[in-house]
């Protein structure tokens, strides 16, 4: 996990009060779950670019290939930047997709007809 996004995990955290029912807790952080894969895509953006751009400059100061050397780097850094938003697009897409088939699952009986019709 990120660094950036332990820091969002640390403020959504809630201490257990007996007193407050766990109905209540959950609408405490409706927001966590949106706030941390926005973090989590984000740093797929920024981490790789930075860190090429980075690489990419020293190499071209080593090798004295400029701009080259950071052209290819960053290339490579977008071709990664990439990969890893599809993978991290599509865990949120199989939760989303898995939240609600079970959703569909409890508003219905095993029969397949609501548990609400007469």
């Amino acid at each position: 996990m990120c660094p950036c996004c332990l820091f969002f995990v640390h403020m959504g955290e809630i201490e257990q009060d007996p007193l407050v029912d766990k109905k209540n807790q959950d609408d405490k952080v409706w927001w966590q779950s949106a706030v941390m894969m926005f973090a989590r895509l984000s740093a797929w953006i920024v981490a790789p670019v930075l860190l090429a751009t980075l690489a990419g400059k020293w190499l071209d100061n080593k090798l004295d290939s400029a701009p080259w050397g950071l052209i290819g780097i960053v290339g490579i850094s977008f071709v990664i930047s990439m990969a890893g938003l599809v993978m991290e697009a599509s865990k949120e897409y199989r939760k989303i997709v898995g939240n609600s088939k079970t959703s569909k699952i409890s508003k219905t009986g095993k029969n397949g007809k609501s548990d609400n019709a007469l």
